[in-house]
């Protein structure tokens, strides 16, 4: 029987670097008691503002508090709200000492106006263009300065479309965590979808397989899963496949292994963020293991839990490792 509570230990001797998109979640908390006299609208009176860390971010808070050593490398504004997320960061135990701030751009805030446990009205400030040679040249710079001085075991590139992510960065990137023996786990966007050759994990969901291979499929079960897999790695030349699949649970395929795991059942309050989580408990477990099967098993336990939560949050530990016992102790 797998001992989970020595793999969870062995978390804490992982390096990680995670390389995208970093965002912060502004939530302002508010009641409804009457409809604006300007215009059909509910007047919000706020309660409460909460700062949260999303995107990229929120994979670095998730592998931090599994108790990886966690760096992130991105490109943020220069701004307050640039500021803030990287103290946010620094508080929970992250290294953001490869972040750069460009004059150039701000920093992605999502305000979301919550009333009644509920999303009212999001806000989003952002920049969307990629990056500039300049802030390429930079950026690459510090992921081989990371590389040569931490020797990460795993890069974890999370993908949301905001233009740090381009494909030089994404293709040149791989290539230096190839030289230096690190593996790399990729959340994809449909704008680079291919710019990842010669990753270890890649891990669309159903969604971003169909819109990226330009298929319907219809049958989503394990032949089919199996046929999209022969056809990322046509493209792709990775080493594993693993496919969330909302509430069917995940897929994965590594050489001559590959399964359908179905989820369990949930209270489901919030998907919001469940990626994030699929994505640093997979890429961590099999830093840890080498083992994609109980990286798929551990994983989907982790976005069924955090779906239970409102809003984006970081998985718990010690209820993961709980949940892995009870669901996974027999296998």
């Amino acid at each position: 029987m797998l001992n989970f509570s020595q793999l969870f230990a062995g978390f804490e001797g992982i390096k990680a670097g995670v390389i995208g998109d970093l965002m912060l979640d502004t939530y302002l908390w508010g009641h409804v008691e009457r409809i604006s006299p300007e215009a059909p609208v509910p007047v919000v009176t706020l309660d409460n503002r909460e700062y949260r860390i999303g995107g990229a971010g929120n994979v670095a808070l998730n592998l931090a508090v599994l108790g990886a050593q966690v760096t992130t490398l991105s490109v943020l504004g220069k701004d307050a709200d640039g500021e803030a997320l990287d103290g946010l960061l620094e508080n929970r135990g992250v290294d953001v000492s490869y972040h750069l701030k460009s004059d150039q751009r701000i920093t992605t805030n999502k305000a979301r106006v919550m009333g009644r446990n509920q999303q009212m009205l999001r806000l989003d400030s952002e920049t969307v263009r990629d990056l500039t040679v300049a802030e390429e040249n930079e950026l690459l710079g510090n992921v081989r300065r990371y590389l040569e001085s931490e020797q990460p075991q795993v890069m974890i590139f999370e993908d949301y479309n905001k233009g740090v992510l381009t494909d030089r960065v994404i293709r040149e990137t791989v290539a230096l965590c190839r030289e230096f023996d690190v593996i790399t786990a990729v959340d994809p966007k449909r704008k680079n979808f291919f710019s990842y050759e010669g990753v270890t994990i890649f891990k669309p969901n159903l969604k971003e397989v169909r819109e990226g291979l330009n298929i319907l499929l219809e049958e989503v079960n394990l032949p089919a899963l199996e046929r999209v897999h022969g056809m990322l790695a046509e493209k792709m030349v990775h080493e594993i496949s693993f496919i969330t699949l909302s509430e069917k649970g995940v897929f994965y395929h590594q050489g001559e292994r590959a399964a359908i795991i179905s989820s369990h059942v949930r209270n489901i309050a919030d998907v919001s963020g469940a990626g994030d989580t699929v994505i640093a408990v997979a890429a961590l477990v099999y830093a840890t293991t080498r083992d994609a099967g109980l990286m798929a098993e551990v994983a989907n336990i982790a976005g069924g839990l955090v779906c239970e939560e409102v809003g984006t949050a970081a998985i718990s530990k010690e209820r993961l490792l709980e949940e892995c016992r009870v669901l996974l102790g027999s296998k």
